[in-house]
C-alpha cells in the first residue's frame, strides 16, 4: 500500500480557532503528544507574528524528536528569515511559504500581477532553500485559481526547489468530485511534479474537509494536512482522526497506510480538548462519547452477539481501551505516576508532585478517579503556571430569599486583591467579584457545565466564553465544587486574555483600576 504522509496543522492553523491560543508550554505538551501519535510533519507555528509564535516553533525543533518540524512563512523576507532561524534546530526543518495565486486574492488583497507572483513564489523558494532542506509551497486560495496559471506557479516553484506542493481549499469551497478531478488536472498538467510531494489543505466550511481529503488521495496527493478534532479557522480543517481512520476502516477501497499509531488518537482528542478548553461534541466521529454507544435495544441486542453488527471500527483501535476505573487514594504515588506515562501526560519532577498532591485532594473528596480526571488534574497543573491570576478563597451566600453575595481573594505574585460583589445568582455574584477584584472589564458571551465523570462525586467542568478588547477567550475549571469551578474557569479566561496582551506586546485597553483592597505578602496597603 502507498504511504500518505500526514501534516498536522494543529498549533498553527488550528490555533487560529477563535480562543484556541495555547501558551509555548502548552504547544511544546501538545507537540510531544503529536510526535508519539506518529504524524510525519509538525507545523509548529508562524514565527514571525509574534514573540510568542518564534519561541514555540523554536523550542518544538530544539525538543521534540521525529516529525518534521515546520514554520510558516510568507513569500517576504522577514518571515522567511523568522521561520529559517525558529525551525533551524530541528532533525528536519521545513519551511512552508505561501502566497495567493487566485485573481481575486492577487487583484484585491496583493494587488499584483500574475508575473509578480511567479517571481515572488520562485525567489521566497529560493530564499529558504539556501538555508534548509525542506521547502513546501502553497498557493493560497488554488481552488478559485485559473489552473493554467496554477500550473505555471507550480512547475515555477519546483524548479526554484520546492519539494512538497500543497494545494490548500482555504475558503472550504470545494466539493470531492470537482476536487479530485482538480488534483488530478494538476498531476496531468505540470511536467516536473514527479520532482515533488503533492499535498492537500482543506477546510470544512461545507462539512467535506475529510471527503475532499479522500478524494485528492484517489487522485494522486500523498501528503493529507490535517488538525487534531478538526479545529482551524472557521469551521476548521479535516480531522486528523477522521482521516486516519476512514482510510484503516475502508482499505478495500482506500488502499494506503500512514504512519499514525491510531491507538494514541483518543489520547490526543482529550490532551488537545483540555488544553484549549473545547469540549469534544458528543456525537463526534471516532472520538466522541457516543462514538462506541448504543442506546437502541435492537442495536445493543446486536453489539453483545457481535460487535462488527453495529461497530465498523473498535475503541480498542483508536486508544479508548483502557480500564475506565483507574485510582482511588490508596493507589500510591507509584501508580498515579505509571497511569500519567499510559496516558501520554509526561510532566517535570516538580510538576509531578504538584500533580499528585492535587490527585490526592481530588480522591478525598470524591474517591474513585478516572482517566478525565487525570487529564484535567494536569491540564490545571501546567495552567497553574502560566496563571497571572489564581484564585486563593471565594465564599458565596446564596439562597431563594436572599441577595446572592460573593467575596473572593485573588493572587497574582505578591499581591492579593479582595472584593465582594452581588448578582443575579451565586455565578453572577462571583464573576462580578472577580471583575472588581482584578480590574478588568468583561462580557460573558457564554455559560457551560458537565460532569467529567459519571456519579454524584464527579467533578464538575464549566466552560466560559467571555469578550475582552473585542477579542473572545475561553476558559475552563473543573471541581466537585460547581460554583468553584465556574469561579475557576472565568479566571482561567481571564488569564488567558493576560497571556494573549504578553504575547503581542499590546496595551490592555479593558482594564480599569482594581476595586479590591490589594495586600502585598500578608500586610494590608
Amino acid at each position: 500500500m502507498e504511504r500518505i504522509y500526514i501534516f498536522d496543522t494543529t498549533l498553527r492553523d488550528g490555533e487560529q480557532s477563535p480562543g484556541a491560543s495555547m501558551s509555548v508550554e502548552q504547544k511544546f505538551e501538545v507537540a510531544l503528544q503529536l510526535a508519539r501519535l506518529g504524524v510525519d510533519v509538525i507545523e509548529a507555528g508562524f514565527p514571525v507574528s509574534s514573540p510568542q509564535q518564534f519561541g514555540g516553533c523554536r523550542l518544538i525543533a530544539e525538543k521534540v524528536q521525529g516529525p518534521v518540524i515546520a514554520g510558516l512563512a510568507r513569500a517576504v523576507e522577514r518571515d522567511l528569515e523568522r521561520a529559517c532561524e525558529a525551525v533551524a534546530p530541528a532533525e528536519r526543518p521545513r519551511v512552508h511559504t505561501f502566497i495567493a495565486s487566485s485573481p481575486i486574492h492577487m487583484k484585491h488583497k496583493l494587488n499584483k500581477q500574475p508575473e509578480q507572483v511567479l517571481e515572488m513564489a520562485a525567489w521566497a523558494v529560493r530564499y529558504a532553500r539556501d538555508r534548509v532542506e525542506e521547502v513546501e509551497f502553497s498557493p493560497e486560495d488554488a481552488t478559485r485559481s485559473e489552473l493554467p496559471f496554477l500550473c505555471r506557479l507550480v512547475e515555477t516553484v519546483i524548479e526554484a526547489g520546492a519539494r512538497v506542493i500543497n494545494i490548500p481549499d482555504t475558503v472550504g469551497y470545494a466539493v470531492p468530485e470537482e476536487f479530485g478531478a482538480f488534483v488530478r488536472r494538476i498531476m496531468e498538467g505540470v511536467p516536473n511534479i514527479d520532482k515533488a510531494v503533492l499535498s492537500v489543505h482543506c477546510h470544512n466550511d461545507l462539512g467535506l474537509g475529510v471527503a475532499n481529503s479522500i478524494a485528492a488521495v484517489q487522485n494522486g496527493a500523498r501528503q493529507v494536512e490535517v488538525t487534531v478534532n478538526g479545529i482551524g479557522e472557521r469551521a476548521g480543517n479535516a480531522a486528523l482522526e477522521e482521516f486516519v481512520m476512514a482510510l484503516n476502516v475502508r482499505k478495500d477501497l482506500l488502499p494506503f497506510t500512514t504512519g499514525i499509531d491510531t491507538r494514541q488518537i483518543y489520547n490526543s482528542s482529550r490532551m488537545l480538548a483540555n488544553v484549549i478548553g473545547f469540549p469534544i461534541p458528543r456525537n463526534k466521529p471516532v472520538v466522541g462519547e457516543n462514538a462506541f454507544a448504543h442506546e437502541s435495544g435492537i442495536h445493543q441486542d446486536g453489539v453483545i452477539k457481535h460487535r462488527a453488527t453495529y461497530e465498523i471500527m473498535t475503541p480498542e483501535a483508536v486508544g479508548r481501551d483502557a480500564s475506565t476505573l483507574v485510582l482511588g487514594r490508596h493507589s500510591g504515588k507509584h501508580g498515579f505516576l505509571k497511569r500519567l506515562e499510559e496516558l501520554g501526560l509526561v510532566l517535570g519532577k516538580e510538576n509531578q508532585d504538584k500533580a499528585y498532591q492535587h490527585f490526592l485532594d481530588l480522591a478525598d473528596r470524591k474517591k474513585e478517579v478516572y482517566d478525565d480526571d487525570i487529564f484535567v488534574i494536569v491540564r490545571d497543573e501546567i495552567g497553574e503556571q502560566l496563571n497571572t491570576y489564581t484564585l486563593s478563597y471565594f465564599n458565596i451566600y446564596s439562597g431563594n430569599m436572599a441577595v446572592p453575595t460573593a467575596t473572593v481573594r485573588i493572587e497574582s505574585g505578591s499581591k492579593r486583591y479582595e472584593e465582594a460583589a452581588t448578582g443575579d445568582g451565586p455565578v453572577d455574584a462571583v464573576f462580578n467579584a472577580i471583575d472588581r477584584a482584578i480590574g478588568v472589564a468583561t462580557k460573558l458571551l457564554e455559560y457551560t457545565v458537565h460532569a467529567v465523570t459519571p456519579g454524584r462525586e464527579a467533578l464538575g467542568e464549566v466552560s466560559v466564553t467571555v469578550e475582552i478588547d473585542g477579542r473572545r477567550f475561553i476558559g475552563r475549571g473543573a471541581s466537585t465544587d460547581i460554583l468553584e469551578a465556574s469561579a475557576r474557569a472565568y479566571l482561567n479566561s481571564i488569564n488567558r486574555y493576560k497571556t494573549a496582551a504578553k504575547e503581542t506586546g499590546g496595551q490592555e485597553s479593558g482594564r480599569h483600576e482594581p476595586g479590591g483592597q490589594q495586600t502585598t505578602g500578608g500586610e494590608s496597603l
